[in-house]
């Protein structure tokens, strides 16, 4: 697990918080294991999160967010 001050990269700590059945749900509109399209999407992801919009099934945990948050707030590293 990553600390708060810890520098996050999307193909090991953001992508593997998306399931494959949550890629599946959204790829219609976007890809949730592509980097561009996570970036292009970041503000609306969280923001679906937050709410409870995503994913279908049940909220993620509030640290899942957070790191999410963390990573757009860092400037979105690869």
């Amino acid at each position: 697990m990553t600390a708060p001050g810890d520098k996050l990269g999307f193909e090991q700590d953001i992508k593997p918080l998306f399931r494959q059945k949550d890629r599946d749900a959204m790829l219609a509109g976007f890809d949730l294991f592509d980097y561009d399209d996570v970036v292009e999407k970041a503000d609306a992801i969280v923001g679906s999160l937050r709410s409870g919009q995503m994913p279908c099934d049940g909220a993620w945990p509030a640290e899942q967010v957070d790191k999410l948050q963390r990573w757009i707030d860092a400037g979105m590293p690869a």
